[in-house]
């Protein structure tokens, strides 16, 4: 997984997002199998919404090929209460940003896509620095 350095990197990242988003509750960068890499904000079962996002990936994945969009950019799900919004980051993570119902969606994808842009760039190449001896 990604060295200590770049989680510390990855999370500043995911609080100047927030910062630019104050309509976010919470905001978490975990592996594309659900390991948590990074998070800030909501705290609540941060675990299971790593989970829940890499069985929601798995399947968005699938959706995507199969209906020949091409690969899995992104996955934005509204609820009575807000939305959750899911983002490719790179090769191995996602971005997961919880937000509340009044956000301006158009803004939250803006700002999500460079910050997984980003926190993508950092997980991949701290893992391209681990496998090169």
């Amino acid at each position: 997984m990604a060295a200590e350095a770049e989680v510390a990197e990855v999370l500043e990242e995911l609080r100047r997002l927030r910062a630019r988003l104050p309509q976010l509750t919470g905001v978490l960068a975990a592996s594309s199998d659900g390991f948590v890499l990074a998070q800030d904000g909501a705290a609540q079962a941060v675990e299971s919404v790593a989970a829940l996002t890499a069985a929601a990936l798995g399947v968005a994945q699938r959706l995507a090929e199969s209906t020949g969009q091409g690969a899995f950019r992104e996955l934005l799900v509204r609820g009575e209460s807000g939305y959750v919004a899911t983002y490719a980051a790179g090769s191995t993570a996602v971005l997961t940003l919880l937000a509340e119902p009044r956000v301006n969606v158009g803004r939250l994808h803006l700002e999500a896509r460079r910050s997984s842009t980003r926190v993508g760039e950092l997980i991949d190449g701290a893992l391209d620095r681990q496998e090169t001896p």
